[in-house]
């Protein structure tokens, strides 16, 4: 529950991301130019650039910390439900004529 709610606020933070990157105008213009850079100005008021420049900043640090606590959360999981719930057995590697192999106690050391 609480995975699929981090998730969320994850996509929502990336897309607002992407979208006040693209409303910044850069050396070139940007996608502000193309909409007609004063459209930006009156929805925003006058002082646009301070406020996409604050809106950007938090959302690239709700975005990493999102990352971050979702990074920590799949750790904790585990690597596999099919090995968590016990439904698959390791099953030793056998040479032909059905012989399992001799593995050395150190060959997971490499």
């Amino acid at each position: 529950m609480l995975y699929g709610f981090v998730i969320f606020i994850h996509v929502v933070a990336s897309i607002i991301l992407i979208a006040v990157i693209l409303l910044q105008a850069g050396r070139g213009g940007g996608l502000n130019e193309q909409f007609g850079g004063s459209s930006t100005q009156t929805l925003f008021g006058t002082k646009t650039s301070i406020f996409l420049t604050r809106a950007t900043a938090a959302a690239a640090i709700i975005y990493i910390m999102t990352c971050l606590t979702l990074a920590v959360m799949t750790s904790h999981r585990g690597r596999s439900l099919m090995a968590k719930e016990g439904l698959i057995k390791p099953v030793a590697p056998q040479a032909q004529g059905g012989v399992p192999l001799q593995i050395p106690d150190n060959a997971m050391d490499y």
